[in-house]
């Protein structure tokens, strides 16, 4: 199979090309464009035999992408944030999303044939909603079919709990069809988990502890969830607040996910977490916030494997 052409804007650890590799779809990266150099760290050690990248705006390429995949940010989307919206010219954050565009009309007649951008639920709120048809309206102009679907990693294996909104466009060709994807049963939350008892996940903050299990109101600064069968989203902030949860170890004691069950969580393999972990190292006996924000602001492989599976292989 000719290598299919990856473009990845906003390109965090790389889970597209993570998916892409799981399933046998050998990849030519054109470019790989992402801010943050501690994630460019990781993407650089976990496809260690690519030529690397720096922390970069977009630079002129040759070649032809196949697939443009972009996770724009979310934070102004999320619940969880201040919900500044993502208006064109706004400053915001999630305004970026316009910059895809900008890239894709740019490309002229090297367009990729295919387009997949992730973002948050929230996206499709009444107050978000408008900048969410703006860029399907954009696309269709040029000459792209669109679909959407809100998809949830539980559904494809994972036991975390994340919804996500996923918008696959087509170039010059009928829409993408979400039903073709295969759903797989969740797997239990063990196979995800270490056997630690090292002191940094050991909760020990008061004001933690006596919110375990307690109903608020306000779902991100409110209860502590104890997992059982499934992790809620693992967000960026997970170091301070789990909101994925925490994890009963008997006797009234609790301990924080792991960085590694956080990679794990989102379908990203123990070499994948290795290569991230030598290139962002942190002190012995201390939380890496690095891996854990990175972690947050994945894709779910699974989800994406699932994806590029029917868009890339016909």
């Amino acid at each position: 199979m000719k290598p299919v052409q990856i473009l990845e804007l906003f390109g965090g650890i790389g889970a597209p090309r993570c998916a892409m590799r799981n399933i046998g779809i050998p990849v030519k990266s054109i470019d790989y464009v992402e801010i943050d150099e501690k994630a460019v760290r990781s993407y650089n050690a976990m496809f260690a035999d690519e030529l690397e990248y720096r922390a970069q705006d977009v630079r002129g390429w040759n070649l032809k992408p196949d697939v443009l995949v972009h996770g724009s940010p979310c934070q102004d989307f999320s619940i969880a944030g201040k919900q500044k919206g993502a208006d064109p010219n706004s400053g915001t954050r999630s305004s970026l999303m316009w910059e895809t565009l900008r890239i894709i009309r740019n490309l002229g007649e090297w367009k990729p044939r295919v387009v997949v951008w992730e973002n948050v639920p929230n996206v499709l709120s009444k107050h978000m909603r408008h900048n969410f048809e703006k860029y399907l309206e954009a696309m269709r102009h040029m000459g792209y079919r669109n679909a959407c679907d809100t998809l949830n990693a539980m559904d494809f294996g994972l036991p975390q709990n994340r919804r996500r909104v996923f918008t696959v466009s087509i170039l010059d060709s009928k829409p993408f069809d979400f039903s073709t994807l295969t759903k797989r049963p969740m797997r239990p939350i063990g196979e995800f988990l270490e056997c630690t008892d090292a002191p940094q996940y050991v909760v020990k903050q008061p004001s933690m502890l006596k919110r375990i299990g307690v109903q608020q109101k306000h779902g991100f600064r409110g209860s502590v969830n104890v997992i059982r069968d499934t992790a809620q989203t693992i967000t960026t902030s997970q170091m301070r607040c789990p909101n994925a949860g925490i994890l009963d170890t008997g006797k009234g004691h609790y301990r924080y996910l792991t960085e590694r069950e956080c990679w794990r969580l989102q379908g990203f393999t123990d070499a994948d977490y290795d290569a991230a972990l030598a290139a962002n190292p942190t002190r012995p006996g201390c939380m890496n916030g690095v891996l854990y924000r990175q972690a947050g602001n994945a894709m779910p492989v699974p989800i994406l494997e699932e994806i590029l599976k029917h868009t890339t292989t016909k």
